[in-house]
């Protein structure tokens, strides 16, 4: 057979044979007098054989072990693994489809920060009416990042303590009236007389439980994270933010 005919036979092209020939995985056929390749029965069992390897989704190196000396012991092996990774892509596969749905399922459908946990998602859902407050938007991206970037239990965390935050009609109207203050500062200087009032309003919206051990670093400004949120703020917000952080790491001291 020609590369042409063996490649047909096999169901793939001329171009895998040739590939699997420079890994070494097909022998080379001797060439006839006229310099074509002329390949035999063996070849093509083979070939089939890598095609049916491939197709159980094994990497060519995995290929190469099956088809060694001892291929009886090492297929079982390679096909053991195989079955235990697809299990695992499995599971991984169902919890990634239950988040979708519970997000896709939830009130107030998907919200603009997300993907995020059912939780946050169903905190952003009621206080959907704050997002008419650019601070309010700016608020729900960092707890959608703080999520993200959080190990498990302290996501747990954030979100129990910012629920408990806006838990309450009197929590969302004082949270409200921070964002409203926050809002005003956008173009005011950080010395301006409204910039403490903000503070001291938004600290009032914060729960003990959001931070629990507040210290000097909370305010460190050579905390990169602090550093690149505040130049995401204008001058007077900042300040503001500053000034929270001082009043929650000293009533927490």
């Amino acid at each position: 057979m020609r590369i042409g005919e063996l490649a047909a036979v096999v169901g793939v092209t001329t171009r895998a044979v040739r590939h699997y020939h420079h890994l070494g995985l097909l022998p080379e056929p001797e060439r006839r007098a006229n310099g074509y390749r002329e390949y035999g029965l063996r070849h093509a069992v083979v070939l089939a054989r890598i095609r049916r390897l491939t197709e159980l989704g094994l990497g060519l190196a995995e290929v190469r072990d099956v088809l060694g000396d001892d291929a009886g012991k090492d297929l079982a092996e390679v096909l053991t693994e195989l079955d235990e990774d697809l299990a695992r892509q499995e599971a991984a596969l169902r919890e990634r489809r239950a988040r979708l749905r519970t997000l896709l399922d939830a009130e107030g459908g998907v919200p603009a920060e997300g993907p995020v946990s059912p939780g946050l998602a169903a905190l952003f859902a009621g206080t959907a009416h704050l997002s008419d407050s650019p601070m309010a938007v700016k608020d729900r991206e960092i707890f959608a990042f703080l999520e993200t970037a959080m190990p498990a239990g302290d996501r747990e965390r954030l979100v129990a303590s910012v629920g408990e935050a806006l838990g309450s009609p009197g929590a969302v109207a004082r949270a409200r009236e921070a964002y409203a203050l926050l809002d005003a500062l956008a173009d005011a200087a950080p010395d301006d007389p409204r910039v403490e009032e903000a503070a001291l309003t938004l600290a009032g919206c914060v729960p003990p439980g959001l931070f629990p051990e507040a210290g000097d670093r909370e305010v460190d400004e050579d905390n990169g994270f602090l550093r690149a949120f505040y130049d995401d703020l204008a001058p007077a917000q900042a300040e503001a933010v500053r000034r929270t952080l001082r009043i929650l790491a000293e009533e927490r001291r």
